[in-house]
């Protein structure tokens, strides 16, 4: 795929929707960071009817550490995994308290020094809290720049050394959110909406889907 191609599938996106952001709920970077914590291998569906409970209740590292473990497991137990989400939570809030004032760090070796957090974690909560241009790639991500020829990689670090390296600087801001979204709803894993696709034409991908017949 040419630059000219990537470009016009990104200006098509940003028309399509000109601020995206994360459909997990939050309110501080604190919670942002939480949520997508506890996102890995589960729903933000799942996760925002947690943290909704959660949070009005303890939404700062202080107050959801002095629940324990214990004490954490009930509100987040429908979301899977939770056991080890806990543990990994409130050592993340036992951290945040004594070796950064209770908030988060903004750089990425200090966020990945952090139980549970890992590179794509990081990305997340560097761009959607702090502006920062990076672009976390998650199973949606990696299965449209794939799919659609965008970045292809046979792992999620080649894809995103490769979306750094074509997404124009204009759009990296905003790319995460746009790729996720449109694979979530549009370019979904076992059969695309190639029908109702925004950039249908400039996609690479062979099989794609036509339009539903009536009544199906």
């Amino acid at each position: 795929m040419n630059a000219e191609k990537r470009r016009e599938i990104f200006t098509r996106l940003r028309a399509a929707n000109p601020h995206p952001t994360t459909e997990l709920e939050y309110q501080t970077p604190f919670q942002l960071l939480i949520a997508v914590l506890l996102s890995a291998q589960a729903t933000d569906v799942s996760v925002n009817k947690a943290t909704r409970k959660l949070y009005p209740h303890a939404g700062t590292p202080k107050k959801i550490y002095a629940l324990g473990v214990e004490g954490l497991i009930p509100y987040i137990q429908t979301i899977g995994l939770y056991r080890t989400k806990a543990k990994n939570v409130i050592e993340t809030c036992r951290i945040l308290i004594a070796e950064h004032g209770g908030e988060v760090p903004r750089t990425r070796e200090a966020l990945e020094a952090l139980p549970g957090v890992g590179r794509k974690t990081a990305n997340v909560v560097m761009n959607t809290a702090f502006g920062e241009p990076t672009i976390a790639v998650d199973t949606h991500i990696f299965r449209v720049s794939n799919r659609t020829g965008l970045a292809p990689g046979k792992n999620v670090d080649i894809v995103e050394q490769k979306l750094m390296k074509f997404v124009a600087p204009e759009f990296q801001q905003d790319a995460h959110h746009w790729l996720i979204l449109h694979g979530r709803y549009t370019c979904i894993a076992r059969t695309p909406k190639c029908w109702n696709c925004v950039i249908a034409d400039l996609c690479e991908y062979k099989s794609k889907t036509p339009l539903p017949a009536k009544g199906v």
